[in-house]
């Protein structure tokens, strides 16, 4: 199974701390992939779920684009990263989306759909036998599972 932390938690939501890049490389560091909120703009890369907050260069993300899911937070995010080799996807309240890397991702409260990545399957207390990977803040609990690609 694919464990991927939610903006860098791996034990519950640390609002202060998510999607800061030392905070995001902690995660990685325990082996979790992470999903992190991307924000381009005036050729600027920047990390923040609800606003631009934390600027990164480029290399930060090439670096570690093997274990990085990017949600694009802006139109112009999408569009820089379309010919780049970094993971990335959209969503707002759709049922799924489909990454870059053709992974579907499940929005919160529509399991079970096969081979998806369950995200926050928590809040419905949602199972997770049928996915191929989960995005959680509580990430850690699911590590018992099988991590495999």
């Amino acid at each position: 199974m694919i464990l991927i932390s939610h903006r860098g938690n791996i034990n519950g939501k640390n609002e202060s701390r998510e999607n800061n890049p030392s905070y995001i490389d902690s995660a990685l560091k325990k082996n979790y992939d992470v999903e992190i909120d991307l924000w381009f703009e005036n050729n600027t890369w920047v990390l923040g779920h609800d606003m631009p907050q934390y600027k990164i260069p480029y290399t930060w993300l090439n670096d570690r684009k093997k274990l990085l899911w990017v949600h694009c937070k802006n139109t112009e995010a999408i569009v820089a990263l379309k010919n780049k080799d970094i993971h990335y996807f959209w969503h707002e309240t759709d049922t799924v989306a489909l990454t870059s890397k053709h992974y579907i991702w499940a929005f919160p409260g529509k399991q079970p759909i096969k081979n998806s990545i369950a995200v926050m399957p928590e809040i419905y207390n949602e199972g997770v036998d049928q996915c191929i990977g989960v995005c959680s803040d509580y990430i850690n609990k699911y590590s018992h599972n099988v991590r495999y690609r």
